[in-house]
């Protein structure tokens, strides 16, 4: 942005805290950005957990409060006029790889599946979601769990899921660790489902594949989201070639969380140069206009508690030779098909 004029003719710093990943710690960090630093500007911290005590903090001092990690549940729910998230709501993420399999013929179709769940507003509600829609097309739950967010036994949880030999395993992870976790313990017990989801965690790219030995392990593997680096996409494409330019490596590298901030600085950017100054109280308005803004992710436009109601939802899935594809709703330009079973892990 500051190499093209930064905004409104003026460059842009950008201040970051560290929130340690707690709840009271972002809260006492927006509260110092606003009210002590007089920062013009905020962005949304990453995850439902913390974003909840933020955005109260921002509406509080009438701070728009875009953010692009927050989708869950318990932030809509607020109902609060300042937060704008471009990306996917949350709870709707698995609902085409739900539907996927719910209309695949019953011969193909699993009927057993397992849903581990870290304790999380982000990973629980598309779980669940997706148990729902499941269950309704005759896919009967063996095993349903939510872990704790303190200490949990993920070697102890993945054992159970395989005793279960479950055909079908959604799991509801965080990050990279739970994923990895998880699977790691699935080929020390020689359990593979035919079809394996996960809500986060594939989709970091090569940290994914390294922490669960090579891209062979990650094949067949699926995981929701709005963005990957082969979307068809202009923006996006600008996005990815500037990327690769400034920090190397390849598209596949390149992780979600990316697209997500780009398109914060995006809806950002779009609402200050449209009202023509950085008057937070006119920024909310603009945003809750009406209008549709274009992103990285797609199209974007916000109703009254934030949410992004024109959104796009994927499936990707980890296929032959390392490739990271879109797959799901069938009928989105980009999408292929999908590799069903999954075949076994590499090793």
């Amino acid at each position: 942005m500051n190499s093209h004029g930064g905004l409104l003719g003026r460059q842009v710093k950008m201040v970051f805290l560290n929130d340690s990943s707690d709840p009271t710690t972002v809260a006492t960090n927006y509260t110092k950005l606003i009210a002590q630093q007089h920062v013009s500007l905020v962005f949304g911290p990453f995850s439902t957990l913390l974003t909840v005590p933020a955005v109260k903090v921002a509406a509080r001092y009438g701070y728009a409060f875009p953010e692009g990690a927050g989708g869950g549940p318990s932030v809509y729910q607020l109902n609060l006029p300042n937060v704008f998230n471009p990306s996917p709501p949350i709870a709707q993420q698995l609902v085409p790889f739900a539907q996927w399999v719910a209309s695949l013929p019953a011969s193909e179709r699993p009927k057993t599946a397992a849903y581990p769940q870290v304790n999380d507003p982000f990973a629980d509600p598309m779980t669940q979601a997706a148990q729902a829609i499941l269950s309704k097309a005759g896919v009967k739950t063996v095993y349903s769990k939510i872990y704790p967010a303190e200490n949990p036994d993920f070697k102890a949880g993945a054992d159970a899921v395989a005793a279960t030999g479950a055909q079908l395993v959604v799991l509801g992870a965080v990050d990279v660790p739970t994923s990895a976790a998880f699977i790691q313990a699935f080929q020390q017990q020689h359990y593979n489902p035919k079809i394996f989801a996960a809500t986060s965690g594939p989709d970091q790219g090569s940290a994914f594949t390294k922490a669960i030995g090579g891209t062979g392990n990650a094949t067949g593997i699926m995981v929701p989201g709005g963005w990957y680096a082969g979307v068809k996409n202009p923006l996006s494409e600008a996005m990815v070639k500037a990327y690769i330019a400034k920090y190397g490596g390849t598209p596949a590298e390149i992780n979600q969380d990316v697209a997500e901030a780009y398109s914060v600085g995006e809806i950002t950017a779009a609402a200050v140069t449209a009202t023509k100054g950085l008057d937070n109280k006119k920024i909310i308005s603009y945003l809750h206009s009406g209008v549709t803004l274009q992103t990285v992710q797609g199209p974007a436009k916000f109703n009254s508690s934030g949410e992004n109601t024109v959104a796009q939802k994927f499936i990707f899935q980890w296929q032959k030779a390392g490739s990271f594809v879109q797959v799901l709703p069938s009928s989105a330009t980009g999408s292929v098909s999908v590799l069903n079973p999954k075949p076994s892990w590499s090793s």
